[in-house]
């Protein structure tokens, strides 16, 4: 990560939870500012620019959804939704209008904070050009302009589906990419509610990339939501220089 501080912006409307945040997040070094309104929390994200939002979507004055679309419509700063709404469709509607990721209250606070360091470490990775950029990390390595995988030194050959969900996970990497979005862009909209078709190809990925089924640290499921892949873009002139960087 960058060595200048990391700037959080807080948008939620309850003073004790802002207090938790702030008291839990300045002690990682973080520098924190908080916004108790949809209004504020808007001026504040687009006049300091902060690293990542951590946003509610119970606020006073707007719906919080109206405040993702707001924020994403200027912006690709990283954005957790946090909130007590744990309904799969307010999961997936976020999901889908451009939220990196999203923790039902309450929540542990530590693994709040391993989702934080992912998404910036992400978000710092270098993006270049779709044309010089691959992926790496966990040895694997994705070149999509020579459509080729290797795990390990190895290659990996895979079907044109699943390398297909592959390369379209690896487009929002460290993001969730929700199950209906998936189906529509590989199989089309008239399959977006075949679920079974992505399960089998998912199954098959993570054996041929070989992630541990159990701990799934590169292709992670978010029940009943969709899938993340934990992996580094990366300028495809130069791989060494991000090696430190690698999940």
């Amino acid at each position: 990560m960058s060595s200048e501080p990391q700037r959080i912006l807080v948008i939620d409307d309850e003073p004790q939870i802002r207090r938790f945040l702030r008291i839990s997040l300045a002690s990682q070094g973080f520098v924190v500012f908080e916004a108790a309104s949809g209004r504020e929390g808007l001026e504040l994200a687009l006049e300091d620019a902060p690293h990542l939002v951590l946003l509610d979507l119970g606020l006073p004055d707007m719906d919080g959804q109206a405040v993702l679309d707001r924020l994403r419509a200027r912006s690709q700063v990283p954005i957790i939704v946090v909130s007590v709404r744990g309904q799969e469709a307010e999961k997936v509607r976020a999901l889908d209008h451009g939220a990196n990721d999203y923790m039902t209250k309450p929540f542990g606070i530590r693994e709040l904070l391993a989702r934080i360091r992912a998404l910036l470490r992400l978000h710092e990775a270098p993006q270049g050009t779709p044309e010089a950029q691959s992926y790496r990390g966990n040895g694997l390595v994705i070149d999509p302009i020579e459509r080729r995988v290797q795990r390990n030194g190895v290659p990996v050959h895979l079907t044109p589906k699943e390398y297909a969900v592959l390369e379209n996970l690896c487009r929002h990497s460290g993001r969730v990419v929700t199950q209906t979005q998936l189906l529509r862009e590989v199989w089309g909209p008239s399959h977006a509610e075949d679920t079974h078709y992505l399960r089998i190809v998912i199954s098959k990925l993570r054996q041929k990339l070989g992630d541990d089924s159990g701990a799934q640290s590169l292709l992670q499921t978010e029940a009943g939501i969709g899938y993340r892949l934990m992996i580094v873009p990366e300028s495809a002139d130069d791989p060494a220089d991000n090696k430190e960087k690698l999940p």
